[in-house]
């Protein structure tokens, strides 16, 4: 099932060659694949193609799982991946020092142990977090849909998130307010709304700075829906702004904070599967204001 609804060029070969399964693309971008018959010569090198091969072994029977992608793509395909999982690591390493310090503080005589369970507990948080936010990412990528056949009223759902979030936000000293066109809708599954809506007001509850508001505005503009953040906090260096939508990018002044640095990421990958596009602008001092421009 995996391999047949991959999007990439997949076969699996047996020990003799013979095609045993193959997905959907492969099947109809590579001419003369048939499950059961020998690949046909030259197929996985012919249109340009360079062939990745993983052997592996199931049940005593010895098989090839063979990944099919441009000349070149593979290294830049390993590339990335050494890069995305170094910096998984790296955003894991530090909640998990914290973590193993606080235990082996509790384990000292006359700690409050409670108090350090507490912080503890706030750590493991953290940890959850960001592999909750690395699974979601990965979930988008492998292509799962994000526009929906029925159509979400948004501001509905900006103004349901500012009220859950109304805590979070007192205690940060930011302000959130809900704004814009009472008729204005999306193609977008309303989760999916949700989660941009919710990334964009949760950066500025942890980077726009205490005495701050943040305005989720939504308006028709020109045949588009604009879904707008925008915050009157200390704002953005202008040398981080085309930073900010990177995976675990963050600021030299937020590096400290609790956020995961996958927020705005999700944000610019939704809307860009929605068809949109994001920008963000930003003074020091300024505030920070990020728009999302879906098609109408």
């Amino acid at each position: 099932m995996l391999v047949e609804e991959s999007r990439e060029l997949v076969v699996v070969l047996d020990d003799a060659g013979r095609v045993v399964a193959a997905s959907r693309r492969a099947r109809e971008s590579l001419e003369g694949l048939r499950e059961g018959a020998p690949l046909p010569e030259g197929l996985l090198e012919a249109n340009g193609h360079s062939a990745l091969e993983v052997p592996y072994e199931v049940a005593g029977r010895r098989e090839r799982l063979v990944y099919l992608g441009a000349a070149g793509a593979h290294s830049a395909y390993e590339e990335l991946r050494a890069g995305f999982t170094a910096a998984v690591s790296h955003e894991l390493r530090t909640p998990l020092a914290r973590l193993l310090a606080l235990l082996e503080t509790a384990t000292l005589p006359g700690e409050d142990v409670e108090g350090l369970v507490t912080r503890a507990r706030a750590e493991v948080e953290a940890i959850r977090g960001l592999i909750d936010d690395v699974l979601f990412l990965s979930e988008l990528e492998t292509g799962r849909a994000v526009v929906a056949l029925s159509i979400t009223p948004v501001l509905p759902v900006l103004r349901d998130l500012v009220a859950e979030l109304e805590e979070s936000a007192a205690r940060a000293g930011v302000r959130l307010r809900a704004d814009g066109d009472e008729e204005a809708a999306l193609a977008l599954r309303p989760r999916m709304l949700r989660v941009v809506a919710g990334n964009l007001a949760e950066n500025a509850i942890r980077y726009a700075g205490p005495g701050a508001t943040c305005t989720l505005t939504v308006a028709r503009e020109d045949g588009a829906v604009v879904l707008t953040a925008r915050d009157d906090g200390i704002g953005v260096a202008e040398s981080d702004l085309p930073r900010l939508f990177e995976r675990f990018y963050r600021a030299d002044r937020v590096r400290a904070s609790r956020g995961t640095g996958l927020g705005l990421a999700i944000v610019k990958h939704v809307v860009g599967s929605a068809g949109g596009t994001v920008e963000a602008a930003s003074e020091r001092g300024a505030g920070l204001t990020v728009r999302c421009v879906f098609p109408g």
